[in-house]
C-alpha cells in the first residue's frame, strides 16, 4: 500500500480545509492507516467483502462483441454484480467499518447517481449506524429509483436546492453537516477526492477492482493492452488503475463526459476539455472546470455520477505525467454503447460505465486479435431506467408513465375512502 506525500500527489491534492475540519480529517488519517495496519480489521472487511458485497466479481470475455467489432478481445469487469449493483459498495463498507472502529454513530454521505448514496446506506443498515445523504434536487429527480433504495434501507435523503443543485452542491452541504458535528459524525466521501486523507482512503479500499483483475487476468494469461473507466471524480477508475500505475503496462485510459460538445457547460471534461484550470476546491488542489475567479462552471452529462467539476488529485497528476491517457466519450455514444453491450452480451451498463464502453467500442478494431482489453462496468443500468427509456422507448414510456399516474389517483381516491369509512 503506497500514500500520498504528505497528501499530495505531484502538485495536486492537499488539506485546504477550515481549521474546525483540520482535527478530524487528522483523526481519520491516524485511524485509517491504523486499521490498515490491524490483521483483525483487515479480516472483517475482507469477510464482509466476501459474503455481503459479493467478491469477487467476474471477468467476463465480450466474446460476441469482439467477434462484431474485430481487433482485440474485450473482457468486462462486472462490478455491477456487486450488492447494491456498483463497485461504490467498497468503499462504503470499508469507510463505514472503520467509523464504527472510531466509535462514531452517525453517518453522512453526499451522492450524485446515487449509487454511493444507495451504497453508504446499505452499509449503515449492515452495520447498524444512523445514515444521512445529501444529493441535488436535479439528481433527485433523475434518480428517483435509488432515492427510493436509500430510503428503503432506512437513510434520511436531504434533497440539495443551492447552486446547480448537483453533486457539487451536495459535496457543500455534507462538508458543512461534518463542520458542525465533527465528534458524533463520519463524513463517507464517495470518491477519490477532497482533503487528505479521502483520496488515499477511498483509492485502497476500491484497490480490490485492479487486485482481482490483475490477478484474473494472469490466470487466463490475456495479453493486456489497455485498462479503460469511466472518470467523474474518480473512485471506480484509480482503484482499477491502482495495482498497475507503477507498472510500465498495460494503458490505462480514463473516458470523461463528453456531455453534448466542447462548450462551456456542455460537458464534464477536466483533463480533455479546454476550459479545465488548476485550482482549489472543496478542500484539495486539482483540475477544475472554474472560471477566472475558482468559481465552477456549468457541466453537462447524461450520466449524474460524471457531471462533477473537478477529478481526483491522483489521477490529475496521472494525467499530467502521461501514465493515465485521458479521453472522452459523448452522450450519444454512451447511449450506443448501453445498447450494444446489452443486444450483444447481455449486461446492462449504467450510463457512466457506458462511456468506458463507448471507448472499448472505439480502440478494439485498431488492435490485434491476440490483445486484451479490460473494462470497467462500474456499475448497472437499472438505475437509469428514467433516463434512457424516454430516449429508447419514447412513447410506450409515456404510456407507462400516464396509466402509472391513473393508477396511483385511483388508489388514492380507494383509500380515502377507506379513511372516510
Amino acid at each position: 500500500m503506497s500514500f500520498s506525500d504528505n497528501g499530495f500527489f505531484g502538485q495536486f491534492g492537499g488539506k485546504y480545509v477550515a481549521e474546525v475540519l483540520r482535527r478530524p480529517l487528522d483523526e481519520l488519517e491516524i485511524a485509517f492507516k491504523e486499521a490498515m495496519a490491524d490483521p483483525s480489521f483487515l479480516e472483517e472487511l475482507q469477510q464482509i467483502q466476501r459474503d455481503y458485497i459479493g467478491r469477487e466479481t467476474p471477468l467476463l470475455h465480450a466474446e460476441t462483441a469482439s467477434k462484431i467489432l474485430g481487433g482485440a478481445q474485450i473482457y468486462i469487469k462486472l462490478e455491477g454484480l456487486a450488492n447494491t449493483g456498483a463497485h461504490k459498495i467498497n468503499n462504503a463498507i470499508g469507510q463505514c467499518l472503520l467509523a464504527k472502529r472510531m466509535g462514531k454513530k452517525r453517518i453522512i454521505a453526499e451522492t450524485g447517481a446515487g449509487q454511493h448514496g444507495v451504497a453508504t446506506a446499505a452499509a449503515c443498515a449492515k452495520l447498524g449506524l444512523d445514515c444521512t445523504v445529501y444529493m441535488g434536487e436535479v439528481d433527485v429527480r433523475r434518480q428517483q429509483p435509488n432515492v427510493a433504495a436509500m430510503e428503503l434501507y432506512g437513510a434520511k435523503v436531504h434533497s440539495v436546492t443551492s447552486g446547480s443543485r448537483t453533486l457539487k452542491d451536495a459535496v457543500n452541504e455534507a462538508m458543512r453537516d461534518w463542520a458542525a458535528n465533527p465528534d458524533t459524525t463520519h463524513y463517507v466521501l464517495g470518491s477519490a477526492l477532497g482533503p487528505a486523507p479521502f483520496p488515499d482512503i477511498v483509492r485502497e479500499f476500491q484497490s480490490v477492482i485492479g487486485k482481482e483483475v490483475k490477478r484474473q487476468a494472469e490466470e487466463r494469461h490475456l495479453d493486456v493492452e489497455a485498462l479503460i473507466a469511466c472518470v467523474g471524480g474518480g473512485s471506480n477508475s484509480i482503484g482499477f488503475f491502482s495495482p498497475f500505475i507503477d507498472e510500465p503496462g498495460p494503458r490505462l485510459i480514463g473516458v470523461e463526459a463528453g456531455g453534448i460538445g466542447p462548450g462551456i457547460g456542455e460537458n464534464a471534461s477536466r483533463m480533455t476539455g479546454n476550459a479545465s484550470r488548476d485550482g482549489i476546491l472543496q478542500g484539495y488542489k486539482s483540475r477544475f472546470l472554474i472560471d477566472e475567479d475558482g468559481q465552477a462552471l456549468s457541466t453537462r452529462s447524461i450520466s449524474a455520477g460524471l457531471d462533477y467539476c473537478g477529478i481526483g488529485p491522483q489521477l490529475a497528476a496521472l494525467g499530467k505525467s502521461g501514465r493515465v491517457e485521458f479521453t472522452s466519450a459523448l452522450d450519444k455514444e454512451a447511449l450506443e454503447a448501453v445498447k450494444f453491450f446489452a443486444k450483444n452480451e447481455g449486461v446492462l451498463f449504467a450510463l457512466e460505465s457506458a462511456h468506458a464502453g463507448a471507448e472499448a467500442i472505439k480502440l478494439a478494431p485498431t488492435l490485434s486479435p491476440e490483445k486484451a482489453i479490460i473494462v470497467n462496468m462500474s456499475g448497472r443500468g437499472d438505475k437509469d431506467v428514467f433516463i434512457t427509456s424516454p430516449v429508447f422507448r419514447p412513447e410506450k414510456w409515456l404510456d407507462f408513465l400516464h396509466a402509472e399516474i391513473e393508477r396511483l389517483e385511483s388508489d388514492k381516491d380507494i383509500h380515502e375512502a377507506k379513511i372516510m369509512e
